[in-house]
């Protein structure tokens, strides 16, 4: 395999800067052209055939810029270039056409489709911790002299050093893309999951398919299979008269009768939504005892089941849709069955991706409407379930989008298995049961769940900031959540485990500002990074308005991340926001 080179680069009216930085030494290389100082384009061209490029939105910019620069292209040429590419959103084959230059062909792999959820590059810094966060240090209509040149190398050079650590970040996703691209003789590393899906459908479809149109306005109705049945709810009636409507943008969304409906079922309340079914519980503890279990139950591949369930396939492709569904959901099956990781991760790939896309009017796959079967199907059938529960004497104490929370009583439990096997077999959906011993919910997104082995699970406010199938969140002052889950499960007093942390990252919070932010006058940028001090403090304020950035009194901006934990971190303020944490679980210390 070819050695990696990050790549970047920065376009002014009077300076271009091309700029490489080794995945493995991190030794950098500057090729620039301004006056009397032309691009050494003969060495670049070495570069990119002898090395595997990696950038962050290189298919949009960094590409199609490089391709006009190594055509010959002069400063004032490239900037022009470069402002139709941001300010009039060109795609590559807009820019080919706009500037009559082919975009270049190269082993090249493009980051921004990789990251989970929508960002920019110095967020995904925030995300992970990069060691600096930099704006742009000059204006994009500046003139570049001597001194700025030196700036800008500086300021590119931190930007490949942040496109490294996403690279690495995220080793195993571009493996799994490497494989399937190497399976499926399609460049697929560059890609979402939905993207994948989509590119691997085409290849298999023996035919071209276009993008179907779905005017705005269409409207439809749900279609309820034959086996959904519930004793005395009227949702179904409900549905029957509350057709969804197709947007502007081409999602879906429902009538506000739909939208406001609240289904109460036993002591426990539900909403419906396009995204899926929810309770509403908040502040909420619930434990097993010695008359009671706590046990979740997910339905195991609910949306690709859903799919295979309802037989829903996008018209414009046909019925080939669920036979190539099938055959990838089968063989995931099988792979999982004997072991294989690699292709059981890559078929899962395909089947999450191909559902991300049935919402999508830019896809193959959109179907609108086959959607709304999907998630209503899904969100009807965990109702179904939940109706028979109840009625059994089984409370339903937490349901979210594929799975239930149940207090059962245990001389129950033998009914309880009996109503899920009598759901599953039909509605053809298998189930797995986590056994819990304590859970915790300040709502149905945000809680706390301690298994009975010990082992941890949390979601929300309450967990770590990690990449996800839903995104990435921003870092919140981890610390914190770290207290109240010590406290929960080990009795740790929440003051104990702030204080004894030693790690600067896990007090930090990141933001992502509109418009830039500033702090005592000092411009920050729009990726802001800050921890709460007890020394010289001031609110970050908005660089367009003045006005203040929620939940920044009494902060200290950490845009540069040090390795000691600083002299003047408030500790009493994230203790605080620990209690203040336990207490929207309904939990008093």
């Amino acid at each position: 395999m070819k050695p990696t080179l990050m790549m970047d680069i920065e376009c002014y009216r009077d300076y271009f800067l091309v700029k490489f930085m080794s995945a493995d030494t991190q030794g950098a290389v500057d090729y620039e052209l301004f006056d009397w100082h032309p691009l050494d384009i003969a060495s670049i061209r070495v570069l990119l055939t002898n090395h595997r490029i990696v950038t962050f939105n290189g298919n949009k910019y960094d590409i199609p810029m490089l391709s006009y620069a190594l055509a010959g292209a002069t400063n004032e040429q490239l900037k022009q270039a470069s402002d139709a590419i941001i300010q009039r959103n060109l795609q590559s084959w807009q820019f080919s056409d706009y500037v009559g230059v082919p975009i270049l062909e190269l082993d090249h792999i493009d980051l921004f489709e990789v990251a989970p959820g929508i960002g920019s590059l110095k967020m995904y810094g925030g995300k992970m911790h990069s060691r600096k966060l930099q704006d742009l240090p000059f204006d994009p209509s500046a003139t570049i002299g001597w001194a700025e040149r030196i700036a800008l190398r500086e300021y590119c050079g931190n930007d490949l050093q942040t496109t490294l650590d996403l690279w690495n970040t995220f080793p195993a996703q571009i493996h799994l893309r490497e494989v399937m691209s190497e399976e499926y003789s399609v460049d697929l590393r560059s890609k979402s999951d939905a993207q994948i899906a989509e590119a691997v459908m085409k290849s298999l479809l023996p035919f071209k398919v276009d993008r179907p149109y779905v005017a705005p306005g269409t409207t439809f109705h749900y279609r309820p299979p034959e086996w959904l049945t519930f004793v005395d709810l009227e949702v179904l009636e409900l549905l029957a008269r509350s057709p969804f409507t197709v947007t502007d943008t081409g999602s879906v969304e429902m009538t506000k009768e739909l939208e406001k409906t609240i289904i109460r079922i036993g002591r426990s309340a539900y909403k419906m939504g396009i995204g899926g079914l929810h309770s509403m519980e908040s502040g909420t503890v619930h434990m097993a005892d010695d008359n009671h279990t706590l046990t979740d139950h997910d339905v195991a591949s609910y949306y690709p089941s859903l799919i295979l369930v309802t037989g829903i396939y996008p018209q414009q492709i046909g019925e080939q849709f669920k036979h190539i569904y099938r055959s990838w959901y089968d063989r995931r099956l099988a792979a999982k069955h004997a072991g294989d990781k690699k292709t059981a991760n890559s078929l899962k790939t395909l089947l999450n991706g191909t559902f991300g896309k049935l919402g999508s009017k830019w896809s193959i796959f959109y179907a609108p409407s086959e959607m709304i079967q999907v998630t209503i199907t899904g969100q009807l059938a965990l109702l179904m379930l939940i109706e028979m529960l109840e009625l059994a004497g089984i409370s339903v104490v937490s349901a979210n989008t594929d799975g239930i929370v149940l207090k059962t009583p245990r001389n129950l439990e033998f009914l309880r298995h009996q109503v899920i096997r009598w759901w599953e077999s039909v509605t053809g959906f298998v189930t797995e049961q986590t056994d819990y011993h304590l859970v915790a919910s300040r709502d149905v997104n945000s809680y706390v769940a301690v298994k009975t082995d010990g082992e941890v699970k949390t979601k929300g406010a309450y967990a770590p900031p990690e990449p996800g199938p839903s995104g990435w969140p921003n870092p919140t002052g981890q610390v914190a959540a770290d207290a109240v889950v010590a406290y929960l499960t080990d009795g740790v007093p929440v003051e104990d485990t702030v204080r004894q942390c030693q790690d600067i990252k896990q007090f930090v919070h990141i933001r992502q500002v509109k418009g830039g932010g500033t702090w005592q006058g000092e411009y920050l940028g729009k990726a802001v990074r800050w921890y709460y001090s007890t020394g010289d403090t001031a609110p970050i304020l908005y660089a367009t308005n003045g006005n203040k950035v929620a939940r920044t009194d009494g902060c200290r901006p950490m845009m540069e991340l040090v390795d000691m934990i600083p002299e003047d971190i408030d500790y009493d303020w994230y203790i605080a926001e620990a209690r203040g944490m336990l207490a929207d679980l309904g939990v008093g210390i």
